[in-house]
Formats: C-alpha cells, structure tokens, sequence
C-alpha cells in the first residue's frame, strides 16, 4: 500500500509544481508592469543565454514581452514579439484549471492528449517553422554589427 500512495503523493506534487509554474509565468509580466520596467524592454538587453551568445533569439525569446504587451492590451504588438504569447496564457490558466480539478477530483483529465505523440511532433514542428521565419526575418532586418550589438561580443 505504500507504494501506491508514494505514487500518489508524487503526483500530487508535480500537480502543485505545475500550478505554481503556470501562476509563476502569468504572474512575471504583471510585476514588470507594476515596477514600470516594461518601458524599457524593447531596449534592454535579452536575458537569453542563447541570445546572449549567438545574438540570434531562440525559439522561446519574446515571450515575456508578448506577455506583457498582451496585458498591456496592445494585441498587435504581443503577437509581433511571438506568435504564441497569448496561447502561453490560455495554456497557462487551463493548466490551472485541469490541475486543480484533478487534486480536488483525484482523477486525470487529458491525460490522452497531453502525453499524444502526434499533438507533440505537430507542435514541435510548428514551433521548428515558426523559428526558422523568424530566424530568416531576423537576419533579414538586422545588420551583422546589430546583431552582435545583441550579444555579449559587443
């Protein structure tokens, strides 16, 4: 019997760490707002490793300014930053949802579409696009020197 409820309790963990993940993501943008550091974040440096080294963003920079240009209601401007920053709050506030059900419920929902092989790679693929155009528009309006302007190599 305990290693039935060492199982349960293991889950019930990684529900709440999921929570506190997604409360977590929703929660950066609001205090970027309330400290009025959002002014500055199209000038400011990436804290990206990747962007940080290369100058090239991965396929992740821009979300937190998506985010916060979505709070900030410029919808326009949030999907400019990436495509996915209001996806990532929907996601996020359902990931809430379902795992607050499934603690107080103890059942799972979704888990057939969450751990769906085709749903990841269709994804997967998306977000591989996605990049590989905003590598080529990057490239295509940015200057060797910006670019590294971008980096650390300055």
């Amino acid at each position: 019997m305990t290693s039935i409820n060492y199982t349960i309790n293991i889950k019930s963990k990684r529900k709440i760490y999921g929570i506190i993940g997604a409360l977590i993501t929703l929660m950066v943008p609001f205090f970027l707002i309330f400290f009025n550091q959002h002014s500055h974040l199209e000038t400011a440096q990436s804290l990206c490793p990747l962007k940080m080294l290369t100058g090239f963003p991965c396929p992740g920079c821009g979300i937190t300014k998506s985010l916060v240009y979505f709070y900030d209601g410029d919808l326009q401007k949030s999907l400019y930053y990436h495509v996915l920053g209001p996806f990532v709050i929907l996601f996020c506030l359902a990931t809430i949802g379902v795992l607050s059900t499934e603690l107080i419920t103890k059942k799972e929902y979704f888990n057939g579409l969450l751990f769906n092989k085709k749903l990841a790679y269709g994804l997967a693929i998306f977000l591989a696009t996605y990049h590989f155009v905003r590598i080529i528009y990057f490239i295509n309006n940015n200057s060797i020197d910006d670019i590294l302007r971008q980096s650390i190599w300055r």
